[in-house]
């Protein structure tokens, strides 16, 4: 048996004509995808329009709702600073009652109350001024600690308001001051 190359090649090699035929179907195949694509993203913004518009009208909603919370947060932590401040709140306890240990359980137990009252309001503030407010409850009841411990056991509650608010008349600016001025700085962009 004697192998013919060319009676082979006939055999695996295609004619024209079929060959012809799988080239025409594939430029109308490739043609027609290009199409689509064209055509998908002429039409894409159209079909995204709809979508784009519920999601402004949804963060309009959201800011319609959140916006008088957030409002009310910034308050809420103002009045905090004004209620924690030893000028306003040690003439609220009415010092001259109450021995020194007893006005300085008092005053920390009041800070500490506030500060829990009003913790949810993080949730509606930025973490600035959050922290803005942990360190004015962190630094009054340290100046309230330590102008406790300078003085003798049987110190009078007036003794002890007389000292905070001495140093604090010592600073150069009231702390309260400034931290609300920095909540108030926060809330420049909501309006």
């Amino acid at each position: 048996m004697q192998f013919n190359l060319l009676y082979y090649l006939s055999l695996t090699i295609p004619d024209m004509g079929e060959f012809s035929i799988l080239f025409d179907i594939l430029k109308i195949a490739v043609a027609g995808i290009g199409v689509v694509w064209f055509a998908f993203y002429l039409i894409k913004p159209y079909l995204d329009k709809p979508d784009r518009q519920s999601l402004v009208e949804l963060k309009r909603l959201y800011t319609n709702q959140t916006l008088p919370l957030r409002l009310q947060a910034y308050e809420r932590m103002i009045l905090f600073i004004e209620r924690i401040n030893p000028a306003s709140m040690l003439v609220r306890l009415n010092a001259p009652a109450f021995t020194a240990d007893e006005l300085q359980a008092i005053v920390i137990n009041e800070i500490r109350t506030e500060f829990q009252h009003n913790v949810t309001q993080q949730v509606y503030v930025s973490n600035q001024a959050w922290a803005v407010m942990r360190r004015v409850k962190d630094d009054t009841i340290s100046l309230i600690t330590n102008s406790a411990r300078t003085l003798p056991p049987d110190a009078s509650g007036l003794e002890l308001s007389k000292i905070v608010l001495n140093s604090l008349g010592q600073l150069e600016e009231n702390p309260y001051d400034i931290a609300s001025n920095l909540i108030k700085r926060e809330l420049e962009p909501l309006f």
